[in-house]
């Protein structure tokens, strides 16, 4: 099968999770024996072209023009998508699908599929009235539209857990029918290699320190504000304890207004943006990973952490909730509520038996749930559906313009004998 993936992130460019999904997805898509060719975006000296391990990866860069604003700098993006994807077509033939990641590429998924008649399979890997708890503004309003827009057009629709299910269906009125639930998944080799480092470990914490970790975007819906209003507890609980942070966002500012004002800075360590192997190494080296979101699709960096051999902690919301089981592969607290959070942690930190157990089953489970062999083969038979569809539509289409013909001609002869008669009738009158 010929595949065009349409994704505004590839690595090396990472801005959230969509970029690794799209990168091990495709590559397992190869292994399978399928052709992967990839559109994104180009971000700084990454090539323009690049045949990574036989997956395709052309990038494009936006216009020169400076944008007025974010919707103008996605819609050039896609104007820019679209002239490389239908050069490839003309180069290369065309594509038996096209895989559109979130809204961002939507415009360039639509005029591609009714350029090319190509059907559509859509991602949709979160929601703005999800990320921002309803839609209160226009440039929401837009987004908010175009990802309907994409739903709609797409012939099936992909999302990575029974909340983002029920969320679509509640907010697009998409029939049941045509979404497809798919987790993400995680390499199983990711920490092949990776062990505790010891030297790494001591420039964020000392020995005997417990390290609770967060990764991820630094923004409201990530919780990690309830996270830092837990420390306190956490502290007074097991002073021996320290919470590292990894990523970036709009919120850091603000994140370390909030320590300065719990007067717990030595307790609290920003380490910035980390490359992948720097993030391996601190999964290894943590005791906890907590991962408190208020709204979360799927939580990809959830099983990375069970993968890695450490016991999480998360929030009982969306896909975070349908991961974890509560004292079996994992703990919850209550979404928002920093003292459920704190208790979960401390349970956590008082009971390495709880955590050896833990461990153990969150291995198991990504292995046998998690894994992008049975993830590839689940969407490539959500691909083999929107053919299959298209197909049979095609067909009914066909079917009625025949019909519509073969009856437009009949009235026609009808006529024709009926004028014919006349013609005779009044020639017999005359």
């Amino acid at each position: 099968m010929k595949i065009l993936m349409l994704s505004w992130e590839y690595p090396p460019r990472i801005v959230g999770g969509i970029s690794m999904v799209v990168h091990d997805l495709s590559h397992r898509l190869i292994s399978d024996g399928h052709e992967v060719t990839v559109i994104t975006y180009r971000d700084g000296d990454a090539p323009y072209y690049e045949n990574d391990k036989g997956v395709e990866v052309y990038r494009v860069d936006n216009y020169m023009i400076h944008p007025n604003n974010f919707i103008d700098w996605v819609l050039q993006l896609n104007f820019n998508m679209i002239s490389k994807a239908t050069e490839v077509i003309n180069k290369k033939g065309k594509f038996d699908i096209i895989h559109a990641h979130d809204w961002l590429v939507a415009y360039a998924a639509k005029t591609l599929k009714n350029s090319f008649d190509i059907p559509i399979t859509a991602t949709i890997h979160a929601t703005e009235s999800g990320r921002n708890s309803g839609i209160h503004d226009d440039m929401q309003r837009y987004i908010n539209d175009t990802e309907w827009m994409l739903t709609y057009e797409a012939t099936e629709v992909i999302v990575n857990s029974n909340f983002m299910k029920c969320e679509l269906q509640r907010l697009f009125g998409l029939p049941f029918e045509k979404i497809d639930v798919i987790p993400n998944g995680i390499s199983q080799t990711i920490y092949n290699g990776v062990e505790k480092d010891y030297e790494f470990r001591r420039r964020f914490a000392r020995d005997n320190e417990k390290i609770i970790l967060f990764t991820g975007r630094l923004v409201y819906e990530k919780g990690i504000q309830n996270l830092i209003a837990a420390m306190p507890k956490i502290l007074n609980g097991y002073n021996d304890s320290k919470l590292i942070i990894c990523g970036k966002g709009g919120m850091l500012d603000e994140l370390r207004e909030q320590v300065n004002y719990l007067g717990i800075n030595n307790k609290v360590y920003f380490t910035g943006q980390m490359n992948r192997k720097d993030l391996c190494k601190m999964y290894k080296c943590a005791d906890i990973a907590v991962f408190p979101s208020t709204y979360e699709p799927f939580g990809v960096v959830a099983i990375e952490a069970m993968s890695a051999g450490i016991p999480i902690v998360v929030s009982d919301v969306g896909g975070l909730n349908e991961i974890v089981e509560h004292g079996v592969n994992g703990m919850k607290s209550y979404a928002g509520n920093s003292n459920s959070l704190a208790d979960s942690i401390l349970s956590l930190l008082y009971n390495p038996d709880l955590c050896e157990r833990i461990v153990k089953n969150a291995k198991q489970k990504v292995k046998e749930v998690y894994n992008w062999q049975k993830i590839a083969q689940d969407t490539h038979f959500t691909y083999q559906k929107a053919i299959c569809q298209t197909m049979a539509e095609r067909q009914a289409h066909q079917i009625a313009q025949d019909t519509a013909k073969k009856t437009k001609k009949a009235k026609n002869t009808e006529g024709e004998i009926s004028n014919l008669l006349g013609f005779k009738k009044r020639q017999a009158y005359a």
